[in-house]
């Protein structure tokens, strides 16, 4: 059954959120009482012991949207399955959305539900590096060390580890000095990993323990894998978020990186998971109402 045939009116989407939202059935959000009246006209509740109404959309990311429900379940659709990240200019095309605020307003409220709560830590054998993210530097460079403080300095630097067949973390971070990293690893990778692989950058030497192995690649050196030591995943990784920056995103803002991090990470951890899109819908239900103004303070 495609996409349209399962969730192509308002009342079979409404019905699909309502079975997310409330797996034993309807309850009122304020009292929690299951004993309602279904106003079938307004497509809302009447709580018979507190007489609160609501809606199943009331008081999550859904609130006070005009959109369609099977427009916003499109653009759920079209978010978790698209590998490089899809822009808020193409949403509006092929939703026919009036105006790009609405559909930026859209992308960011689904991407608000993709943060994970509680990640676990990663185990195993993790693969650790660096990306930077911005445009490139308006005039050449007279010497190496020029062009690599060129490069650090307009742009933005986020971190990155991968479990080997697992998951993926990613954080925007002030710079790349040996404490800012060796704190996001200390919070994203379990003590009793079994190794940590690198490249050579001197931020992380200090890294690894008795009960973690620290081993690097020489890049300078033309060296990528050296046995099973290699970040070759983990430039993988960095690879598709690239094409997403240079194809979907274009230009990003420090401000909203982490919406379109989170966003990233939620898709490459969820790669290999037949229920994306319910899952991706079910944290919908579950996240708080964004309001425009808080997205833009």
């Amino acid at each position: 059954m495609g996409l349209m045939d399962a969730y192509g009116s308002e009342d079979r989407c409404r019905t699909i959120l309502e079975e997310l939202r409330w797996p034993d059935g309807p309850q009122c959000p304020r009292c929690q009482s299951t004993k309602l009246s279904r106003m079938y006209k307004r497509d809302q509740f009447d709580c018979d012991s507190c007489g609160y109404q609501f809606s199943v959309t009331a008081g999550t990311i859904f609130h006070d949207s005009h959109l369609p429900l099977r427009k916003w379940f499109v653009a759920v659709y079209l978010m978790t399955e698209s590998r490089k990240g899809i822009s808020a200019n193409q949403i509006k095309r092929m939703l026919g959305i009036g105006s790009y605020k609405t559909a930026w307003y859209l992308c960011h409220r689904i991407r608000a539900a993709m943060v994970e709560a509680d990640p676990a830590p990663l185990c195993g054998v993790v693969e650790a590096d660096e990306t930077y993210i911005g445009g490139k530097p308006r005039y050449k460079a007279a010497t190496k060390q020029e062009a690599s403080w060129i490069r650090v300095r307009n742009k933005i630097i986020v971190l990155g580890a991968v479990e080997r067949g697992g998951k993926l973390r990613v954080r925007m971070v002030p710079n790349a000095r040996k404490a800012t990293i060796k704190g996001f690893l200390g919070d994203v990778v379990a003590d009793s990993a079994e190794a940590i692989y690198t490249d050579e950058f001197k931020s992380y030497q200090t890294i690894g323990d008795e009960d973690t192995i620290h081993d690097s690649v020489n890049h300078r050196e033309g060296e990528y894998v050296r046995g099973v030591v290699h970040t070759n995943t983990m430039e993988s990784a960095w690879s598709l978020f690239d094409r997403a920056v240079i194809g979907a995103y274009h230009k990003l803002t420090a401000k909203h990186l982490p919406a379109y991090l989170s966003e990233f990470e939620w898709r490459f951890n969820n790669r290999e998971n037949p229920y994306l899109f319910r899952d991706t819908l079910t944290r919908l239900v579950a996240a708080e109402a964004m309001p425009y103004k808080a997205l833009t303070a």
